[in-house]
């Protein structure tokens, strides 16, 4: 998504990219791109893990009216089995900014490495801390997967989704012994796999 008329200068349309969710037992793998404006800065942009989640909430709201451009790219559950985390997550982030509107010229990755992109990329470690382009992706897919995570409370009520967002907490991993997998469960992680075996 992109706001119209953002008078955008083609020459420095730089992305910020990341994930959220490899750790979790359970719901998708989550990634953001966000082309931040220049004339438009968001401020308290960091990395999403040292913010509140009314924090992240207010700033992605920010991000999502001042950005030139945003987009949020997924792997599901079956992909993650399918192919193991690390390609998920790859899958997303490449989905995340080709769906970008006005594209992105050059993508900085948090990391060690960057999926396969139709432009230049670079693999910033703890970018989410140090770019805040990447912040800005950083807060926006984790905001996105935890709103997911919460709805998915009602759907599967009694594991405790909204609280944990499906990270293998003690409650969680009761839950499962208790409950049962669920279709949102990661087969392929070992506490899940275990129980089906």
């Amino acid at each position: 998504m992109n706001r119209n008329g953002s008078g955008e200068d083609p020459a420095d349309m730089i992305a910020g990219v990341d994930e959220v969710g490899r750790g979790p037992l359970a719901g998708p793998v989550i990634a953001a791109a966000v082309i931040l404006d220049p004339a438009r800065p968001v401020e308290g942009l960091a990395d999403s893990k040292v913010l509140t989640e009314r924090r992240r909430e207010e700033l992605a709201d920010l991000i999502r009216m001042n950005a030139l451009a945003f987009a949020v790219g997924r792997a599901e559950v079956e992909e993650i089995d399918r192919f193991n985390i690390l390609q998920a997550s790859m899958l997303a982030m490449q989905r995340a900014v080709i769906a970008l509107r006005p594209a992105a010229r050059h993508v900085l990755v948090d990391g060690n490495r960057c999926p396969e992109l139709p432009c230049t990329a670079e693999a910033i470690v703890k970018g989410d801390s140090r770019i805040p382009a990447i912040s800005a992706a950083s807060i926006l897919a984790k905001v996105t997967r935890d709103r997911e995570m919460i709805e998915m409370e009602a759907v599967y009520p009694g594991y405790g989704l909204a609280r944990h967002k499906g990270y293998p907490s003690k409650e969680h991993r009761e839950a499962l012994q208790r409950l049962g997998v669920t279709p949102i469960h990661r087969r392929s992680y070992a506490p899940v796999r275990k129980l089906l075996e």
